[in-house]
């Protein structure tokens, strides 16, 4: 009986982490970090908003987020996409505070991070919260 409540406990843990996780995947969050470093800051466009993609070798859902982010910066005027590999930078993705990729950075042309999504980001919601900082360019 005792086997049986930790397995039906176990999964319920289970479900309740993976439907956490699930709503937190794609979310545009408001930037809460200060300065970014100089690897990062040395990808960004002088001007307008740079997506900065922070992926991995193995990531999958890196290969659908550089489509859709590239795609995206393609269509807008003053928005540009760069990449950068964090498989041998483990240092960079703690100073980042990077717990998953693909992890994308919003940057405006002074360094300054506007803010970050977790996994593939939802085009219209990142578009919507973006727009205010491209029309000021």
């Amino acid at each position: 009986m005792v086997g049986v409540l930790v397995l039906v406990g176990t999964l319920v843990l289970a479900t309740v982490a993976g439907l956490v996780l699930k709503a937190r995947d794609g979310r545009v969050r408001v930037a809460d970090v200060s300065g970014l470093p100089a690897d990062v800051r040395a990808l960004v466009a002088p001007t307008g908003v740079t997506l900065v993609q922070l992926s991995t070798t193995f990531c999958a859902p890196c290969r659908h987020a550089r489509v859709l982010l590239s795609d995206l910066a393609s269509r807008t005027d003053g928005l540009h996409h760069t990449e950068l590999d964090l498989t041998d930078r483990p240092d960079l993705a703690k100073e980042l505070s990077v717990l998953r990729t693909p992890t994308t950075l919003a940057v405006d042309g002074r360094g300054t991070e506007i803010l970050r999504v977790g996994g593939v980001p939802a085009r219209d919601e990142l578009l919507a919260a973006l727009r205010p900082h491209l029309s000021s360019h």
